[in-house]
């Protein structure tokens, strides 16, 4: 009776975990989207069916697996698993979990797996507290992160580990992970069903996370009102109003910030004003600074275009100026009227080259002394020591002067190419 008890209690207990939880892969070969890590054949899964798992850090996007992953290593290989995240954990909760891997090695001969969860918000202090315990071989680390782990994890503790990228689900993986959920036992186990188009428009606008999308069907579900001997039906509209999603895959301080700020700059620079759109339209509707934009349109108007349109910089300080006085949303076709611009004006990076030639020099070269002819004599003094003697003014000629104004060493310097020798 008390086992009956137990297993009905377990049941309605394992009912109100999220449905993201449910219906997490129990095996590799149930896990989506990662076939190029643990595919048949593939490093890391060899190394996780020979017990051979080496600490490691997972990268990927949201929704892409990365808890799920740690969990089934850790039930393959036998290791307790121990799960901390690095928003709500400190150095004491380190040195507790350590203390239990040490417990768990010395009295029951089991390794353990710490999975840290966001661990690109440990400071250093904290992930420094980690090195000792990985080089030892205490724990074996798992850190997972949505972050570049070059520019987040420390170089001492990324030199400890492997890096895995997981890659963002394609809405085809999604749409079967849905299908999968509408029908399992552990889901929702054919208690409702979707109308046709619904699933695979789901997949779509979960941007690759199946977290996303399994939270958005289980709430459009339970906001049907249920009648007597009718299957409820998720359409379209309650898909949308669930999902109500507010954020798009931009960080403003993250990698992708970065990426995106990229790809907007080099369509532009291809002529690909269609590109250029898409991208701005990316980093505005995803609440980017307008004056962030804004100001790397003008500088992009001299790096990029500079003499082969002179009037591309009035267009980005406009657009700049226009950006700052009425703010979003109203800016954005202004913003959007200058990336179309920037992308359709004829491109040289000469006024670049020029100065990045002039910057080298002044940092590798003496600090040569001004011609004598080209200095400023405004007293007796420096008239006498030869300042301004044999200054041509140009505007007593008829065309260029033949005078120098580099100093006598760099005389054969020529940083803007266009500019004939006088």
């Amino acid at each position: 009776m008390t086992d009956l008890f137990d297993a009905a209690a377990e049941k309605r207990r394992s009912l109100l975990q999220p449905l993201a939880d449910r219906m997490r892969p129990r095996s590799l070969d149930e896990l989506a989207g990662q076939t190029h890590l643990v595919g048949a054949g593939k490093p890391l899964r060899y190394l996780i069916e020979s017990d051979e798992v080496p600490s490691m850090i997972f990268w990927g996007p949201p929704g892409s697996g990365k808890t799920t992953l740690a969990k089934l290593m850790a039930h393959k290989t036998k290791s307790v698993f121990i799960e901390l995240s690095a928003v709500m954990s400190g150095v004491n909760d380190i040195r507790q979990a350590v203390r239990e891997a040490e417990a768990n090695w010395k009295y029951r001969n089991q390794k353990t797996i710490l999975f840290i969860d966001e661990i690109h918000r440990f400071n250093k202090a904290q992930q420094d507290s980690l090195l000792p315990y990985v080089e030892n071989g205490t724990i074996t680390l798992i850190g997972a992160t949505t972050e570049n782990p070059s520019f987040e994890v420390i170089s001492a503790l990324l030199s400890r580990t492997r890096v895995f990228v997981l890659n963002k689900l394609d809405a085809d993986d999604i749409e079967s992970i849905l299908i999968e959920a509408l029908v399992d036992e552990r889901g929702l186990g054919g208690r409702a069903e979707a109308a046709e188009g619904v699933l695979p428009a789901l997949a779509g606008m979960a941007d690759g996370d199946a977290r996303h999308a399994l939270n958005a069907l289980e709430l459009a579900v339970k906001s049907i009102k249920i009648e007597p001997g009718k299957k409820p039906i998720v359409t379209l509209m309650m898909i949308q109003e669930a999902l109500q999603r507010s954020h798009l895959l931009y960080d403003k301080n993250g990698e992708e910030h970065y990426n995106i700020i990229s790809a907007l700059h080099k369509s532009m620079r291809g002529s690909d004003a269609n590109a250029a759109l898409y991208w701005l339209g990316r980093m505005l509707e995803a609440g980017e600074d307008p004056l962030y934009v804004a100001r790397r349109f003008v500088r992009f108007a001299s790096e990029d275009i500079g003499m082969a349109d002179p009037q591309a910089l009035v267009q980005a300080m406009t657009a700049y100026q226009a950006s700052h006085a009425i703010g979003m949303p109203e800016c954005n076709v202004i913003l959007a009227q200058c990336a179309v611009y920037l992308s359709e004006a004829p491109k040289s990076n000469e006024l670049y080259s020029a100065y990045h030639e002039v910057a080298k020099d002044i940092r590798e070269l003496p600090n040569e002394p001004v011609p004598l002819h080209i200095r400023n004599a405004p007293t007796k003094l420096m008239k006498n020591l030869g300042y301004g003697k044999g200054y041509k003014y140009n505007p007593d000629f008829d065309g260029l002067v033949d005078q120098t104004y580099l100093p006598e060493r760099l005389q054969d310097r020529l940083y803007w190419k266009n500019r004939p020798r006088s």
